[in-house]
């Protein structure tokens, strides 16, 4: 059997966390894919400094407004296609990279996102929404041509009131909405799998990310709102998927999955 480990990290600005050395223990964790988000900077702009480690491919997806958003993957895997898919990611904010390759007899596409935030205004959670179903069709067209699917990033909504440290207090939050929350059971009920769920079971107070306000972190105050999916054909791939809540730097913290072929 041979394993593969794939990372997700919303840094919250690149070069922000390269001063402050968060990305060295990369070095040591061999990692075959890195997936990070919301960069906030073009792929020029990603500090060489970053790990010791050079990867052979570096993507990067940058917004148009600069110093927003901002995806980037970091992998040896080498990949047969590669897109920032604008047909979902509609408005160009840099919120996708989508890679094809390769794992032993599977076809995969990898994507690694930034789903949009809908807390600012209601135009936005419109948005938000409407991104959801674009990229459910997009994989849905994929899985018909034979593709396996890898989903990794952040998705800016807890799913269940497990999920959250204060359930009750963000009902009528963007993120914790239940027309949020509905999307995710729908994206789910289409045949991708949670991951973290499915290994852990109903494992509380494991969470993702926390406000930096009010010692939130330091109380475990948080939302798991960043996941490792995959399609149904990858059930019996998956060997592990964890919180890496060690890891600091950001107000989100690395999640991880491996699997297995």
């Amino acid at each position: 059997m041979t394993k593969y480990k794939f990372v997700s990290w919303n840094v919250n600005g690149i070069r922000a966390v390269d001063k402050k050395d968060a990305l060295k223990w990369v070095d040591n964790a061999n990692i075959d894919i890195l997936g990070v988000q919301e960069t906030k900077s073009t792929k020029e702009q990603i500090p060489d400094s970053i790990f010791e480690k050079n990867y052979e491919t570096v993507f990067a997806s940058q917004s148009a407004i600069k110093g927003r958003s901002g995806t980037a993957v970091f992998t040896d895997i080498t990949p047969n296609f590669q897109s920032t898919c604008p047909s979902v990611d509609i408005l160009d904010e840099g919120r996708i990279n989508e890679l094809h390759f390769a794992l032993e007899d599977k076809e995969i596409a990898f994507f690694n996102v930034y789903f949009p935030n809908g807390q600012s205004k209601e135009e936005r959670l419109v948005y938000k929404m409407e991104f959801y179903d674009r990229f459910l069709d997009y994989c849905e067209n994929l899985k018909k041509e034979g593709k396996s699917i890898i989903v990794c990033g952040d998705v800016n909504t807890a799913h269940k009131e497990i999920d959250l440290a204060r359930p009750k207090a963000n009902e009528k939050t963007s993120g914790f909405l239940p027309m949020e929350r509905e999307w995710i059971s729908k994206f789910l009920s289409y045949g991708y799998i949670d991951t973290f769920r499915h290994i852990n079971g109903d494992l509380k107070d494991n969470y993702s990310w926390w406000s930096y306000r009010a010692n939130a972190r330091a109380n475990n105050v948080g939302w798991r709102i960043d996941y490792f999916y995959v399609s149904e054909d990858l059930k019996n791939n998956i060997s592990n998927a964890y919180i890496m809540s060690e890891i600091m730097g950001s107000d989100h913290c690395p999640i991880a999955l491996e699997l297995e072929f």
